[in-house]
Formats: C-alpha cells, structure tokens, sequence
C-alpha cells in the first residue's frame, strides 16, 4: 500500500504534465494499491478540469472504479489528528490535503507517499520518522 497525493494523479493522467513520465516510471514500480483521501481526490479532479476537462476528470474516476486507487475514510480521530497536523504545520502552511494524508499514514502505519510536494521531506510521521518520497 502506498499514499498517494493529488500531483502523481495528475501527473499520471496528464502527459504534458512536466512529471507525467517520472510519475508513470515509479507507478510501473508500485506494489499495493494506491490509496488517498477525499481532499486529494479533490484536489486531483480540480487540477485535472484545468489541465484535460472532463475527459482527465473521467479517467482519475475510472481508477477508482477498477480499484487501482482507494479512499480512506476520515474518522473522527484522523480528522482530529488532521486539524493538529495543520496548527504544528502551520508555518508551512500545511494544506487539508497533506494533513489528511498525515494522518491516514500513521492510522494505517504507511510511511511510503507518492507525492511531488516537497513538504513531505519535512512531514514526520508520528512526529519522528521521515517518510519514503516516491519518486
């Protein structure tokens, strides 16, 4: 299982993207499927309108329906933990996208994240550890 953020989605979708094709290399390298939360996901369909219209949005939506990309369901305590991540973070700032990853990776103990932020080389997980950048 890897946490995925809403740049790779785009990235893999999009060709003209500068980083479709170091996206779609480490997606040839994954194992797991791939999961994010509901603020990625909107995130991803936002930037995707932009970028391809309908026809991008519809394809982010298609890998949700085969399974290659799943949601984590925010509970209470992920969104209490969301909301703590954003104040610590603050200063970054730390977005709900980010945050809601934070806290879905330690609920799930996935410290691996495909993401282009570069934010996430300053996130820790459980407030310690460093997590896997991928790519």
């Amino acid at each position: 299982m890897i946490l995925v953020d809403a740049g790779p989605l785009v990235a893999i979708i999009d060709r003209g993207e500068p980083d479709h094709q170091a996206c779609a290399q480490a997606l040839s390298s994954l194992t797991g499927p791939m999961v994010t939360t509901w603020p990625a996901l909107t995130e991803a369909v936002y930037l995707l309108g932009s970028a391809g219209g309908w026809s991008a949005q519809d394809a982010l939506w298609k890998l949700l329906e085969r399974g290659d990309l799943q949601l984590v369901d925010l509970d209470g305590p992920m969104r209490k933990r969301s909301r703590s991540l954003m104040a610590k973070y603050q200063d970054l700032p730390m977005d709900l996208a980010d945050a809601t990853l934070v806290a879905a990776a330690e609920a799930l103990n996935v410290k691996r994240v495909f993401t282009l932020d570069s934010d996430f080389r300053v996130y820790r997980f459980r407030n310690r550890q460093a997590f896997e950048v991928i790519p």
